[in-house]
C-alpha cells in the first residue's frame, strides 16, 4: 500500500498550532496569515483522513491522531532542517558559551544536543557555574556568549526565559517561627542572597547563615538534607523538597531573569541561531516562562 507523502510546510503549520496553542499565534512563527495557517491544517487532514485538532469556539485541542503525529512530525522538521542547513550553510567553527547553573537544569542538556545535531560542524566548548563567574569571563574575553541570571551586573543583553522565585526546604521541614529562619546561601555578591535578606527583612524575620555553599547544586544538597531553607527558581524543586507559602514569613518574590550576551561579537554567527534555537524551545517546553 502507497501511503500519502507529507508536505514539510503542512508539518510545520501543524507543530507551530500545537506549540503555540492556536492559529493566530502560530501565524507569526511561520510568518503566514492566520487563515493561511488554517488551511495548511485542512490539507494536512484532507490528506490523512482524519482530524489532528479538536476544535471549538474555546479551545484548540490535539486528538489521539493529533498527539501521535506530533511526535514524528518534530523529528521530520528536525531531520529536514538538519539536511538543509548542511547544504545551505556548511559552517564550521567554534562557540565558547558559559552557561549559569539557574538555567532551566532540566531542560538544558537535550537542548544543548538538538542544537549540536543541528549545527554539526560547531565545536561547542561549554562552561558552567556561577553568573557572577561566567560574567566575569565573558568581559575577560575567555568567552564567546553567556546564558547568566540577570542582576546589577547584568543589564544588558537578551532576555530569553524567567522563573518565579520560591521558598524551598526539605519535604519534612518543620518551622519555628519563634526562631531565627536557618537560610541555605550563596556567598556574596549573590542576587538570591540579596532577595531572602531583603524578604525577611520587609516582614522584620530574623535570619541566620545554617549552611554557605559554593554552587546551586551544594544548595539543593544542603536544603533536601534539612539544614535550612533558601530561595531559587520553582524548576530547581526536586522530589525530597518542597515549596514554602506562609506569606506571613515567607513573602512574596519576584521572578528571576535569565539573558543571553554575545550577540554583537564578531562571533554573533553562531550566537544568532542559538538565540532562536533556545527561544523556539523554551516557548515549546511545559511550564516554562520563555520571554
Amino acid at each position: 500500500m502507497r501511503y500519502p507523502d507529507l508536505e514539510i510546510d503542512l508539518l510545520r503549520a501543524f507543530v507551530a498550532v500545537a506549540e503555540a496553542g492556536g492559529f493566530t499565534a502560530a501565524a507569526d512563527v511561520v510568518g503566514r496569515s492566520q487563515s493561511a495557517v488554517s488551511q495548511k491544517i485542512l490539507r494536512l487532514e484532507d490528506l490523512l483522513g482524519c482530524r489532528v485538532f479538536e476544535r471549538t469556539s474555546r479551545s484548540l485541542t490535539l486528538t489521539a491522531e493529533g498527539e501521535k503525529l506530533l511526535v514524528s512530525a518534530r523529528r521530520m522538521l528536525e531531520l529536514n532542517d538538519v539536511a538543509v542547513r548542511a547544504l545551505l550553510e556548511p559552517r564550521v567553527g567554534s562557540l565558547r558559551l558559559g552557561v549559569s547553573e539557574d538555567f532551566v537544569p532540566g531542560l538544558l542538556p537535550g537542548m544543548l544536543a538538538r542544537f549540536q545535531r543541528l549545527y554539526p560542524g560547531l565545536h561547542l566548548e561549554l562552561r558552567t557555574g556561577l553568573s557572577c563567574d561566567l560574567l566575569a569571563a565573558f568581559e575577560a574575553g575567555q568567552l564567546d556568549a553567556v546564558i547568566a541570571k540577570k542582576d546589577g551586573t547584568a543589564q544588558r543583553g537578551r532576555v530569553i526565559w524567567r522563573e518565579q522565585l520560591v521558598w524551598m526546604a526539605a519535604q519534612d521541614y518543620r518551622p519555628d517561627f519563634a526562631r531565627p529562619a536557618p537560610l541555605v546561601l550563596l556567598p556574596p555578591p549573590c542576587t538570591y542572597r540579596d532577595v531572602m535578606i531583603r524578604a525577611l527583612d520587609s516582614v522584620r524575620r530574623d535570619w541566620f547563615a545554617a549552611c554557605t555553599a559554593s554552587s546551586l547544586a551544594g544548595i539543593r544538597a544542603a536544603v533536601a538534607g534539612g539544614l535550612g531553607v533558601t530561595v531559587l527558581g520553582r524548576s530547581f524543586i526536586g522530589p525530597e523538597m518542597t515549596e514554602l507559602r506562609a506569606p506571613e514569613h515567607w513573602p512574596a518574590l519576584p521572578m528571576t531573569e535569565i539573558v543571553l550576551l554575545g550577540e554583537e561579537r564578531a562571533e554573533a554567527e553562531f550566537v544568532r541561531p542559538l538565540v532562536a534555537f533556545l527561544t523556539e524551545s523554551l516557548s515549546a517546553a511545559p511550564g516554562v516562562a520563555a520571554a
